[in-house]
Formats: structure tokens, sequence, C-alpha cells
């Protein structure tokens, strides 16, 4: 027997072993997955019925209001104080266990199941949420930029409208999955997504003419502003979702201290943006009186911008409202 051919012999062998442990290993790996299946549905049931019985305990307890002791009074009131704490201990236990998904997520990928197993991995998926956010809004922003000041086709302009549906389309998911993760996502902003979708959709279909003419350049110069501050938005989310999947790097004082600086910085242009909606909105009414308009795009547009402000504003205002809260109490104490 040569030599090569012995060698070549030798390596099978070798491979063989390994494939039978490979082999194990998937075996094991399975039954794993099935252990922790069973698990998780067990796990789920016990946090339903525990919240159930929350809910009875604390209904109970209210009936004893009356004809007590004071002992007993303040018996039942450490006993009521217990039981208010721990939806937020259950909250905590319940983000790592599937959930049903929402009405949006439901129409679009069924009952697939997208809760995420670990902190770490949760973090990640941020992480590459804002990373795509980023990147689409740096696209955005140089498209947005080539058809303001370089190409003014139409349809170009189309093709620059379908890429912010499909944008928006796919932060509306991107968006429940973090939800379903346990992300504190406001309302608004994942309404927001749906308004915009149908706002860019009613522009795709605008046809050329003196009005889409008149409202384009403004609406452009708007875009490359909106974008980016999107894009610094991106960026500093970004930071601060590696901040939490690396937290070891950092103090919770620190980051906290930082998410501060960071809101401050970005609040004055968030407010701009928003006020230019509201210009954008006034505008289009405007232009929707002219005797010459005759496209019901005009004003559609314009009440879309009307609600784009008035959510955006008012949410970010509380957001502002409750950073100076929370600012104040930390120096109280």
């Amino acid at each position: 027997m040569s030599t090569s051919l012995a060698t070549a012999l030798q390596e099978w062998k070798v491979q063989e072993k390994e494939l039978q442990q490979l082999q194990e290993t998937h075996r094991l790996y399975l039954q794993k997955l099935e252990e922790v299946s069973k698990l998780q549905k067990s796990f789920a049931a016990s946090i339903s019925r525990q919240k159930k019985n929350l809910k009875d305990n604390l209904k109970a307890l209210s009936k004893f209001d009356k004809g007590l002791t004071e002992e007993e009074k303040n018996e039942v009131k450490k006993v009521k104080g217990h039981i208010q704490n721990m939806p937020s201990l259950i909250f905590q236990m319940e983000e790592f266990i599937p959930k049903k998904n929402g009405l949006h997520l439901s129409l679009v990928i069924g009952s697939v199941n997208v809760n995420l197993p670990s902190k770490q991995a949760k973090a990640e998926y941020k992480d590459e949420h804002e990373r795509f956010k980023l990147y689409v809004n740096v696209i955005l922003f140089l498209l947005a930029f080539i058809c303001r000041f370089f190409i003014s086709y139409r349809v170009f302009d189309a093709l620059f409208y379908f890429l912010l549906v499909w944008y928006y389309c796919t932060l509306a998911i991107r968006d429940s999955i973090l939800i379903s993760n346990g992300s504190r996502i406001k309302g608004w902003w994942v309404f927001h997504h749906y308004i915009t979708i149908f706002l860019f959709g009613v522009m795709l279909t605008w046809p050329d003419g003196e009005i889409y003419q008149s409202f384009r350049k403004q609406f452009l110069t708007y875009f490359l502003y909106q974008s980016f501050v999107q894009c610094l938005s991106a960026s500093l989310n970004r930071l601060k979702a590696q901040g939490e999947g690396h937290n070891l790097d950092l103090t919770v004082e620190g980051f906290q201290s930082w998410m501060s600086r960071r809101l401050t910085f970005l609040f004055p242009f968030l407010f701009l943006g928003h006020f230019w909606q509201l210009w954008n909105s006034i505008s289009l009414f405007r232009m929707a009186q002219l005797p010459e308009c005759k496209e019901w795009q005009a004003p559609i547009c314009g009440f879309c911008f009307l609600v784009l402000f008035a959510g955006n504003f008012f949410t970010t205002l509380a957001t502002f409202r409750h950073k100076r809260q929370t600012q104040q109490n930390t120096k109280r104490l």
C-alpha cells in the first residue's frame, strides 16, 4: 500500500470518528431542544396561572378593608404591596418565553416564534436593527441629494418613493419584533410607520405637474434634513445598543449620564424637523386651494404631514418632560 493511500485511509478513519461524534451531538441537541420546548410550555402555563392568582388574591384581600385590627391592616397592606410588585418581576421573566405575535406580525409572518432566547441575542438584534437604519438612511440621503440637485425626472422620484415605502414597511416589521422581545417602543412610533407608508404611497401616485413640482423641492430639502437627523439618531442609538450589549465597558451612572446628554443634544434637531412637517402640511393645504390644483394627493399628503407633526411633537414633548422630571428627581436624591 502506498504511503499516500495509507494517509488518505487514516484521515478517513479520523473523519469517520468525528462524524460519529457529530451524530451523537446532533441527537443530544435535538433532545435538548425538545426539553426546552416542553419547559417553555410548562413555564408559560405557570406564568399565566400566577398572573391569574395574583388578581384573585388582590381581589380577595380588598374585601377585608373594614373591621380589621391595626395589626391585620398592616399585614394586609404588606401583602398587597408584595402583590403589586409582582407584575414587574413576572414581566422580566416573560421576556424569554415565546409570545403570541401582534396583529401586524401575524398578518405578515403568521405564528412564527420571533422571541430571541437570550439578552445577548436581543442586544445583537437591536444593534443590527440600528445598523440597518443607519445604512438605509445614508442611501436615502444620497438619493434625495441626487434628486434634489441633479435629476428631476419623475421616474427617479417614483423609485425613491418606492424605496421609502419598502423601508418603512420593513421598519414596522422590525419594530414589532423588538416589541415582542420586550422593547418598550411607544405605540405612536409604530403607528407613525403606517402613516408614513401611506404618505409615500400617495406621493408615489402623484402625477407630474405644476403642483407636484412646486412641492417637490421643499419635500426633498426637508427629507435631506430628516435623513441627517435619522442618521445621527441611528448612530447614537447604535452606540447605546452596543453599550447595553457590552455593559462591562460602562458604569451605570456613566451610561445614564451619556444617555441624558444624547437626548439633550437631539431634542433641538427633532423639534425643528417636527415644525418642518407642520410647514409642509400648511404649504400643501395652500396649494390644494389653488384653482390649478386638480390632484387629490395634495390635501391628503397635507393631512398626513399634519398627523405626523402632531404625533411626533407631542410624543417628543412628553419624552422631554419625562427626562426633565427624571433629572430633577435624580438631583434631589
